[in-house]
């Protein structure tokens, strides 16, 4: 469904990735993991096509992603940013019909299919009774809901998340990714989403990507990547890993003891 092949990609003469390759499948989820600086925004920015890549090649469905238009690739990705730059004057359900822009015809008119898929994205998403307030009066979580149903009112075989947990409580963050994961199984959607919490991404992802210094360490199942070998050589900090006693997933715990601490 996506895939990326040696891919460089820099500001002026500095590269900030390098040689990344990796793909993500068809009902599958790959978590983009690293510290903070790594290139994992710049990689989602580049996939999304606001960024030109130095080299390399980017593939949607087989297609290279250089050769479609802004049009054409808001078919086949949606975007969650991490930014948010949304209009204060617009509804909820004004902000979320904006996805469905790729697939207006030549005067803008909406089909009733446009509107059906804005309702299902609305319910999916539990902003139903916010529908008809305006976005500035949401909170920042209230916000990055309406984000992610507008990119599912878009209806793309691809979704790319970069950090949607931002912002969100611990339920929140829980139906958020749990109807992320129930859209890329059920559906097979092809899932690509930064997360800064590990343990997240041992419980919702298929595949973890690890970044360090612009570059793939590793990818792999969450249990081939999130090793306290790994992390502590990624992050600098010595964590412990062990089996979530639920999950059996992996479970990361910073280990405390093995970092200065300063007292005032």
């Amino acid at each position: 469904m996506l895939e990326i092949e040696s891919l460089n990609v820099g500001y002026g003469s500095r590269l900030v990735l390098q040689d990344v390759s990796f793909v993500v499948g068809k009902g599958e989820i790959v978590a983009l993991i690293g510290p903070n600086g790594t290139g994992k925004t710049t990689l989602m920015r580049a996939v999304s096509g606001v960024l030109k890549p130095c080299s390399g090649k980017l593939r949607v469905l087989g297609k290279d992603l250089a050769r479609l238009s802004a049009a054409q690739r808001a078919q086949y990705l949606a975007v969650v940013p991490q930014a948010r730059d949304l209009p204060e004057d617009f509804t909820v359900r004004q902000t979320i019909l904006l996805g469905r822009t790729p697939y207006l015809g030549w005067l803008g008119q909406l089909r009733p299919g446009d509107r059906e898929r804005v309702d299902w994205a609305l319910e999916r998403v539990h902003l139903q009774e916010l529908a008809q307030r305006y976005m500035g009066e949401l909170s920042g979580g209230e916000q990055q809901r309406v984000l992610l149903a507008r990119a599912l009112a878009q209806d793309t075989p691809i979704l790319l998340l970069d950090e949607p947990t931002s912002h969100l409580d611990l339920h929140h963050q829980s139906i958020l990714l749990n109807l992320v994961q129930e859209l890329a199984h059920e559906k097979k959607l092809a899932v690509l989403m930064v997360l800064h919490d590990l343990n997240l991404a041992a419980l919702y992802a298929d595949r973890v990507a690890l970044m360090v210094d612009g570059r793939l360490r590793t990818i792999g199942s969450p249990d081939e990547v999130l090793t306290s070998k790994n992390l502590a050589i990624a992050y600098k900090v010595p964590v412990h890993v062990i089996p979530h006693p639920d999950y059996g997933t992996p479970l990361v715990l910073p280990d405390g003891r093995g970092m200065p601490i300063t007292r005032q």
